[in-house]
């Protein structure tokens, strides 16, 4: 993991302590495996959408060899041959070959288990071989190999485990200064796993700067330390006595430090799948004012879990869930992957007209319209 620093802040009687990074910025590739087009690359993906730490620079994944990246203004990702700044190499070497330089090699996949793939394990200790820093998302701590720490050793390259649980010194328990945020806090859950809530956060936060409103995103997954986001932690790997002190803790920091009009957070898993649920934190713990859910009107079971027929609720009753928490959903936004673009249209109307709640096709048709929701829903001129 990066070398941090500490830094304690007492206000009002409680310490705080803060987790001060040390600057790792610089330009990257970045490796998919051969699954740059699918969900397990929402790494990659995050990055391509943009980020304030690494300047990506290409893809290694071998199934779109020669081809070239385009992101469109809405964060819409696509493949094809016409020539676009950021190339897809078959492999390290190749990309070697090209004597282009980079600090960084960023594993931008999310694999089953959170473990390296053979192929990647290759591109890594080639990586190293080159001089390149190694940044790694996955719950597999690199620095615990002991083949690629020798290698990382040797050629003096660093490990970057993202991952990596903070000892229990640099962790916070819930305090109740949530309570003091005067910011309204809006939280981006889902109705399942790997439907884009950090990206509409993101984009959301992005459409408010673009209308002069101060705002701010508050990350909790690895992604969002990737593109570069200062307040946030990594849910999946605290202990979880402390994630709700470290998601406070996180929410207090962004707005004391940045005095952002709104605050965007990003959720994770769902409420209600069976492989992971997730939310309370956010609903609770976070005392958020909003949600704004992401969901896919395609699913028809929690993704991966077709095999065991879990199936997901309706969406009406995923709403009268978050209700039931006593917290309000303002915004429905559609993943529409897919999709044609008459069902994207038409999912959007319908839901709008039997929910009465405003729908939003990300992706496809941005986020206009979203201030003025949130003023309208927080009385504001």
């Amino acid at each position: 993991m990066a070398n941090i620093n500490l830094k304690i802040i007492i206000i009002e009687k409680t310490i705080f302590i803060c987790i001060i990074e040390m600057k790792i910025r610089g330009n990257a590739i970045v490796l998919t495996g051969g699954k740059l087009d699918s969900k397990n690359a929402k790494t990659a993906h995050g990055l391509l959408r943009g980020s304030n730490r690494f300047n990506v620079i290409s893809i290694i994944d071998k199934k779109f060899s020669g081809k070239y990246v385009h992101v469109n203004k809405n964060g819409k990702i696509s493949i094809s041959s016409e020539k676009a700044n950021i190339k897809i190499f078959k492999n390290l070497k190749s990309f070697i070959n090209s004597n282009i330089k980079v600090e960084y090699c960023i594993i931008g996949v999310a694999s089953a288990g959170g473990l390296l793939s053979k192929e990647m394990r290759k591109d890594v200790i080639e990586a190293m071989q080159n001089k390149i820093s190694i940044i790694n998302g996955l719950h597999s701590i690199l620095n615990n190999d002991k083949e690629i720490k020798k290698i990382s050793e040797d050629y003096n390259v660093n490990i970057h485990d993202i991952r990596e649980s903070k000892e229990r010194e640099k962790l916070n328990f819930w305090s109740g200064k949530i309570y003091d945020v005067k910011a309204p806090k809006i939280v981006v859950l889902g109705t399942d796993c790997g439907l884009g809530k950090r990206t509409t956060a993101k984009l959301i936060v992005e459409n408010l700067q673009m209308n002069n409103v101060k705002s701010d995103m508050v990350y909790t997954g690895q992604t969002g330390w990737m593109q570069g986001w200062e307040h946030g932690f990594i849910f999946d790997s605290t202990l979880n006595d402390f994630v709700s002190g470290e998601l406070e803790r996180a929410i207090y920091e962004c707005y004391i430090s940045k005095k952002p009009k709104y605050i965007l957070i990003e959720g994770q898993a769902a409420l209600r799948n069976p492989s992971g649920p997730c939310g309370s934190e956010f609903l609770i713990s976070a005392n958020v004012d909003g949600v704004i859910l992401q969901h896919s009107p395609k699913r028809m079971f929690y993704d991966g879990w077709e095999h065991v027929n879990a199936v997901m609720p309706s969406l009406d009753s995923e709403i009268k869930l978050i209700h039931s928490y006593g917290k309000e959903v303002i915004a429905i936004t559609l993943n529409t992957q897919g999709m044609t673009d008459q069902e994207k249209l038409y999912h959007k109307k319908l839901i709008a007209q039997d929910l009465d709640i405003p729908v939003f096709l990300p992706l496809d048709e941005g986020l206009d319209g979203i201030l003025e929701i949130l003023q309208n829903q927080f009385y504001e001129n």
